[in-house]
């Protein structure tokens, strides 16, 4: 079944006084999740880095740029299926790792894998996740799973990670680059809010038998100590292109690196032997006033899209948004905060709903643009403001 089909279903489930299980517009999404969480897990979700200016960037790239719609196109049937990094997937469409889910919903990452199971959608697992590698794989079943890693200052304990890992059935590495130190964010130091030092999104390596030999005593007898040796393992060192080495020789599958904002870098990417990049700010979260990520997108793609595979994420609210990343150079793009709202809104299910509506919205918008496949995007597709 088409994912425009989802409209259809709403609009029938609405003859029997149905109405969808809250609202499918991407822009009253926020507002509503915002009114049904407290200040602080909503604003670590929502905010950005400083001033908020890359968050506001982030769309402003995206509204500059408008889709060219082409008539008489035979676009009837779609599809939107592709693979990437050997990994088959019904829209090019991933969930993007977010970390310390059960600040919006109990079941937290649980929930968000059984709707991407469900889905057949691929989620990246966050090394913040408020559940362990294991139990995160358990509920995805067969489902489609990358992991990504906040890369830890202890050898030992990312050898042991990985391997957790690669047994756990998480097919690619994506390892983030942008946040190795968490930027000034106002919203999060107003509130004092920062979920780690109080014990939540720590579930994995507290539970990685590496870091636990490490300790005294076990996290459950002794957390303040647990945090004060997690804090310098994984926040407050940045690593250096050479170190990329350690990584290849302890993961045998296909490597992305996350962040990538400029072409050197995205060239010194395939020069390091990777095999994929994500062009992204980390939503806007990391550094004020830098670049919106679909502006870097078209010369990243051009300088290096033959030679891995390019990614997006930072910004993506709807359907409209992925066509144009796709248009632009992107392979498949990573949906974020919106599925976390939904996941506030009604765990599983809520994930569901707005993922359904995203690749709906994609699906239609791709047809209506007089495009078969994402396959036929290219820059042509797109028209853009001065």
């Amino acid at each position: 079944m088409p994912f425009g089909a989802y409209q259809n279903e709403i609009y029938l489930q609405g003859l029997g006084g149905q109405l969808p299980p809250f609202t499918t517009d991407p822009d009253a999404l926020e507002g509503s999740a915002r009114g049904r969480l407290g200040p602080g897990p909503f604003w670590y979700v929502a905010g950005g880095a400083g001033s908020g200016a890359t968050v506001r960037a982030n769309r402003e790239a995206f509204d500059r740029r408008r889709i060219v719609p082409r008539m008489l196109r035979d676009a009837t049937t779609r599809h939107l299926g592709t693979t990437v990094l050997g990994t088959e997937m019904p829209a090019p469409v991933l969930l993007a790792p977010v970390g310390v889910q059960s600040i919006v919903h109990p079941d937290g990452e649980l929930a968000t894998a059984r709707a991407a199971a469900e889905l057949g959608l691929t989620m990246i697992l966050s090394t913040a996740s408020s559940h362990t590698i294991e139990d995160v794989a358990a509920a995805n079943g067969d489902g489609s799973r990358w992991y990504q890693l906040y890369w830890p200052n202890d050898p030992d304990v990312c050898v042991s990670i990985l391997s957790r890992a690669k047994e756990s059935g998480y097919r690619v590495l994506v390892v983030t680059l942008d946040t190795w130190s968490l930027a000034w964010r106002p919203h999060d130091l107003d509130q004092s809010y920062l979920p780690f030092i109080r014990g939540t999104g720590v579930a994995i390596p507290f539970s990685d038998p590496a870091f636990r030999a490490g300790l005294a005593k076990p996290p459950e007898e002794d957390m303040p100590s647990a945090i004060l040796r997690w804090v310098p393992m994984f926040t407050g060192t940045d690593k250096s292109w050479a170190q990329l080495s350690f990584l290849r020789e302890h993961w045998d599958g296909p490597i992305v690196l996350k962040g990538v904002q400029h072409v050197d870098d995205a060239r010194k990417a395939v020069d390091a032997g990777v095999q994929g990049i994500v062009v992204s700010n980390h939503g806007g979260r990391q550094v004020d006033g830098a670049i919106a990520s679909l502006d870097a997108l078209p010369g990243i793609a051009e300088a290096v899209g033959e030679q891995l595979e390019v990614l997006f994420d930072s910004g993506v609210r709807t359907g409209a948004d992925i066509v144009k990343a796709l248009a632009l150079g992107a392979r498949a793009v990573l949906l974020g905060r919106p599925y976390v709202y939904g996941l506030a809104h009604g765990g599983q299910g809520g994930v569901r709903h707005v993922v359904r509506s995203v690749l709906a919205d994609l699906d239609l918008t791709l047809g209506l643009a007089g495009f078969r496949s994402p396959a036929e995007l290219n820059r042509d597709a797109l028209w853009e403001r001065a």
